[in-house]
């Protein structure tokens, strides 16, 4: 038999190699599977899936409401466009141009209605001058054109919305689903949105109005204390009141309208804190005559280092235009006591001495400590409390007299509390920020900011110190706090200005309350 050459054997070796290794391979499979090969590619999480979709659908409904979310409406006799916007505090913003702005506390929801004030339609403003007994009719009308802007931007936002949020998220994910999914969202955190709102709406935010721009209409704007805490069909009258006060404002042929005061209200100006700022002076002056003052109340520390070289400074006290009271405070030495005693028109309280001014009775004390002596022991909030004491031994001797006091008076917050009990009303300063309080046994502690923004520590800080003052409104019968304006003025180098209406909340429409015994004048000692 013939022998096969040692070529072809290994030739055919080399062909019978790849069956055997197949061979082999799929033996290998049946015995030992082969483990899943791991992909590294990062899975996105749940969360950042949910993350990124709240972010598509907040951004897109932003888009959706700056882009097509607002509407033109007709308000009275103005045309005005309302739009929602996304916010943290929501509430109610009335842009008057080029007065400034009107902000209410309307509600608290993630959204604020915006309504700016475009232009007063000369037509139906005419008619309203031209037929003054329409105004008896404008509430309802104001509140039928409000109620139908209200709906028509509800239906327009969520259209807005939903459509926002349903294009960015088919643009982002390419996806219908997911894009539904965007829109579905949209609309349901609107609806939570228009819930909340719904459930925390305050009417009664129109008579509290925190008002920034010119400060010279303001009074004009928010209306007078003794109408505001009178009338008690809220909303639809002071929203009247507010489009008609607007509309005087907007016409070409007059001027600001002046502020009519109401004869039966008291106007005090409360200051403190004015650190030689010379400034101050001309607010003062301006607020005096602005909104027809009656008496200003100082609540000390008008000087920086209370030396006789400084009383210069307090000539102009006299001739503010309305009566002066002013109580020592920790800045103020005896020097600058003595020097405003003798200065006509101004009345200085200390150890619990009562005088009647503008047919109100105040009694106040001075601040024990001087803090710019540096050689004296200061006595502390100890000094403070016996100081408030003696204040508070004089207010209930005055009642007994039968000459109770309407508001007493003092530097410091410490001695200022107690009073607490024995005066309706007790006014401080010395903390450089504006603060009302009731305190335990009914007295109301109102502390008020710098007028003088502080003086020249207002070059301080990295901001300049607003410089505060307050208007309070005091029945003149009664001689109760009916409101009060808080009035806050950009500090050094500023033009800002905001003014805030407040109320008790004893005079808050729909509070029950008992008629007031009126409290006898006292002569003026």
């Amino acid at each position: 038999m013939a022998r096969v050459p040692a070529a072809a054997t290994a030739l055919h070796r080399v062909r019978r190699a790849p069956r055997a290794l197949v061979r082999r391979f799929r033996a290998r499979r049946r015995t030992h599977p082969v483990a899943p090969v791991v992909e590294l590619v990062r899975q996105p999480r749940p969360w950042a899936r949910a993350l990124g979709l709240v972010t598509v659908v907040l951004f897109g409904a932003w888009l959706g409401l700056l882009i097509v979310g607002n509407v033109r409406a007709p308000v009275g006799p103005m045309d005005t466009t309302m739009t929602l916007r996304p916010s943290l505090t929501g509430g109610t913003k009335i842009n008057v141009s080029p007065l400034g702005a009107l902000e209410l506390r309307s509600h608290t929801a993630p959204l604020r209605l915006d309504v700016d004030v475009d232009q007063l339609d000369p037509v139906r403003s005419q008619a309203l001058v031209d037929h003054p007994e329409r105004l008896s009719g404008l509430q309802d009308e104001v509140a039928q054109d409000v109620g139908d802007g209200t709906l028509d931007l509800a239906v327009r936002s969520v259209v807005a919305v939903v459509s926002g949020a349903t294009a960015l998220g088919l643009a982002v994910y390419r996806r219908p689903r997911r894009a539904l999914a965007a829109g579905g969202l949209a609309l349901t955190l609107l609806a939570a949105s228009g819930a909340t709102a719904f459930a925390t709406w305050n009417p009664n935010s129109v008579l509290e109005p925190k008002f920034s721009g010119l400060l010279s209409s303001a009074p004009s704007v928010v209306g007078n204390a003794r109408s505001i805490v009178s009338e008690f069909d809220v909303y639809q009258k002071e929203l009247a009141r507010l489009v008609t006060n607007v509309t005087k404002l907007y016409d070409v042929t007059s001027t600001l309208p002046a502020y009519a005061p109401d004869p039966s209200t008291i106007r005090v100006l409360h200051v403190s804190d004015i650190h030689l700022n010379p400034a101050s002076w001309k607010i003062i002056a301006s607020l005096v005559k602005q909104y027809k003052i009656d008496v200003i109340v100082d609540s000390g520390d008008t000087m920086d280092h209370g030396t006789a070289a400084e009383n210069g400074f307090l000539d102009p006290a006299s001739d503010l235009g309305a009566p002066y009271v002013w109580v020592r405070g920790n800045h103020d030495g005896r020097v600058t006591q003595s020097y405003l005693e003798r200065m006509k028109n101004v009345h200085v309280l200390d150890d619990g001495r009562a005088v009647s001014v503008a047919g109100l009775r105040f009694a106040g004390v001075g601040d024990p400590q001087f803090t710019p002596d540096r050689t004296a022991k200061l006595g502390g909030d100890q000094s403070e409390v016996l100081a408030g004491a003696r204040l508070a031994s004089s207010l209930r001797d005055q009642k007994a007299a039968g000459t109770p006091v309407d508001i007493a008076v003092a530097h410091n917050p410490t001695a200022a509390r107690q009073t607490d009990g024995d005066v309706p009303l007790v006014l401080a300063g010395h903390l450089h920020h504006q603060e009302m309080e009731i305190l335990k046994y009914g007295t109301r502690l109102r502390i008020e900011g710098s007028t003088g923004g502080g003086g020249l520590r207002a070059l301080e800080g990295e901001d300049p110190a607003p410089i505060e003052t307050s208007i309070l409104y005091l029945d003149r019968d009664t001689r109760r706090l009916q409101a009060w304006d808080e009035i806050k003025l950009g500090g050094l180098g500023l033009t800002t200005a905001e003014v805030s209406r407040h109320l008790p909340k004893e005079n808050q429409p729909g509070a029950v309350t008992t008629p007031a015994t009126p409290t006898p004048s006292a002569p003026t000692p």
